[in-house]
């Protein structure tokens, strides 16, 4: 991926907007351990470049999302200067050219998520508390952006019957998943402190693309 996506210059910044996030707030109690952002673009047919959109809720359908599916899910916005910087160009870009000569006829509605799941001593941080799931989207990037005193966080693949494919586990940062929605599914194992006295978080960057009507 650091080959795909070439200099990033400010990597250490774009990094680090990933501390001080706002608690996941929509998720129902006993669930305080995810922080997230949340952003809206668009990228049109054939082009790198993304339009930011106005700020709008996040929404999933209960068939994709059991736990919390079916209601209008407001986050905190990224900051604009991580949507303007050269790391996350970088990486819409890949995107597009990816996604894009998949379907090069398509228009594309983009969402973008920063997570951060914190793990402690009294509790596990499920990276994907609905269980192995759908997005309701075409594609999936999800890209490590770091793993601070953590186990487990194994990334798993399933067939729409939830016949497991496969495993792996995201380790160093830039290292991604690429998930063909509508073809698999997909979960992550819940994540645990190595060293229960000092923090522990994995940080990652989601980004998904779904065709315009």
């Amino acid at each position: 991926m650091a080959a795909l996506l070439g200099d990033l210059p400010d990597w250490r910044a774009f990094a680090a907007s990933w501390d001080a996030m706002p608690l996941d707030s929509q998720l129902p109690e006993g669930h305080r351990y995810r922080r997230r952002r949340h952003a809206t673009l668009s990228v049109r047919r054939g082009e790198r470049a993304f339009q930011v959109e106005a700020h709008q809720p996040h929404y999933q359908a209960v068939e994709y999302n059991p736990l919390v599916g079916g209601i209008e899910r407001w986050f905190e916005p990224v900051a604009p200067a991580i949507l303007a910087s050269a790391s996350f160009r970088s990486i819409l870009g890949l995107c597009a050219d990816l996604f894009g000569a998949l379907r090069p006829s398509v228009d594309w509605h983009v969402e973008c998520h920063q997570f951060r799941i914190e793990a402690r001593r009294e509790a596990a941080g499920q990276p994907t508390p609905e269980g192995v799931h759908r997005d309701g989207v075409d594609y999936v990037l999800v890209l490590l952006v770091a793993r601070v005193n953590i186990a487990s966080g194994t990334t798993t693949i399933h067939a729409p019957d939830g016949t497991r494919l496969g495993s792996f586990t995201l380790a160093t940062a830039l290292d991604s998943a690429l998930v063909d929605d509508a073809q698999v599914k997909h979960g992550v194992t819940p994540v645990t402190p190595v060293d229960p006295s000092r923090p522990a978080h994995r940080d990652v960057l989601v980004v998904t693309f779904r065709a315009k009507p």
